[in-house]
């Protein structure tokens, strides 16, 4: 999902004309006179600030470098979707050894570079374009949502919990399928009827901003469903999602927030609000990927790499400001659906789940 840049202006990270694939390099290690393994990187339209899954796909960059200071980072922002092809071409015209696209947006883009360029190795994350020179980067969030439903089923005051995304594309609708689902199983557990407003799993139908920057889109459709009695609600649309966090904190506490992506309180400025984060461990994949590729390993496509619960792909994060708020048996009971889901005694599905 993506964050709007100007929500949150970090001093050093501007950023040249998105189209000419010229941008900031960080050159550790430089003058140690091996040839460079080049990793180079483009984002979204969220751009590399956008405190969620562009920002974690660079720091796995910066990781990779830190382990292995022959390689070369990189990265070009897109300002539209239209550059996405022109910034993964330039990077081919380069001659980057790894070409790095971050989102689901940009799969058909990725796809017809890769098959234009079937000798240069790309990686992508959240997508899987079917190429055998892409290696795809994907994360089964349905799993990790399902414990953040259970947990605001069992946090709920009024018995209503809500979820809303961004657009109805996969990589959003997986983490309300399984927000849903975990609802459900609190439900059938305890015999409780907690209800979920913003997504019919059965239908397919919700509540979306059709935006992943505005943040009083994501107010407005929070608002609603404050208004229709939900006191805890996950926001699945970048950006627009701020405008939800920052509302529940002005709010007192008449609802919280679930976050998603990287960890609210490192990457929000309203971590009082958020009783946790369904996160995808982003950074490690694609610092793994880099490693493997700088190191000579071939990256396959298939099956490229898929984030569980039980590889660490995915997971929720810590409670913080929640940390007291939330009974001991409650956590317990979030833990063990970890382990359940892990193990395979509880199977979470969701249409938009990767293949395996």
């Amino acid at each position: 999902m993506r964050i709007v840049a100007s929500a949150f202006v970090a001093g050093g990270l501007v950023l040249g004309a998105a189209a000419c694939g010229e941008a900031p390099k960080d050159n550790n290690g430089a003058g140690s006179g091996a040839k460079k393994y080049s990793a180079c990187m483009v984002t979204d339209v969220g751009g590399i600030d956008d405190k969620s899954f562009n920002t974690s796909a660079w720091a796995g960059l910066q990781e990779a470098k830190k382990a292995n200071d022959n390689i070369d980072i990189k990265y070009v922002a897109s300002k539209a979707e239209a550059d996405y092809e022109v910034n993964l071409t330039g990077f081919v015209n380069q001659k980057c050894d790894f070409i790095l696209a971050v989102g689901g947006l940009m799969a058909d883009a990725t796809k017809k570079a890769a098959t234009a360029n079937p000798n240069q190795q790309f990686g992508i994350v959240d997508s899987n374009p079917g190429v055998a020179n892409v290696y795809p980067m994907q994360f089964d969030t349905a799993q990790a949502a399902f414990q953040a439903g259970y947990l605001a089923a069992g946090m709920s005051k009024t018995g209503k919990v809500g979820t809303y995304g961004g657009l109805p594309i996969p990589p959003v609708t997986i983490f309300m399928d399984g927000f849903a689902d975990g609802v459900a199983y609190f439900n059938k557990t305890k015999s409780k009827n907690v209800q979920v407003l913003g997504w019919d799993k059965a239908t397919q139908k919700g509540s979306f901003t059709n935006d992943f920057t505005k943040q009083d889109e994501g107010k407005k459709v929070s608002d609603a469903l404050v208004a229709q009695g939900a006191d805890i609600i996950m926001p699945v649309a970048g950006g627009a999602g701020l405008g939800t966090t920052a509302a529940a904190q002005a709010s007192g506490g008449k609802y919280s927030v679930i976050w998603v992506d990287t960890d609210g309180c490192k990457s929000t400025p309203n971590c009082p609000a958020l009783v946790t984060t369904v996160v995808k461990n982003i950074q490690d994949a694609v610092k793994d990927a880099v490693l493997k590729a700088a190191g000579g390993e071939k990256l396959q496509a298939t099956p490229g790499f898929v984030g569980t619960l039980a590889n660490n792909g995915v997971s929720i994060a810590p409670f913080h400001d929640f940390d007291s708020k939330v009974p001991a048996d409650l956590k317990a009971e979030v833990d063990k659906i970890k382990a359940d889901i892990a193990a395979g005694t509880i199977t979470v599905t969701s249409k938009a789940q990767p293949t395996k």
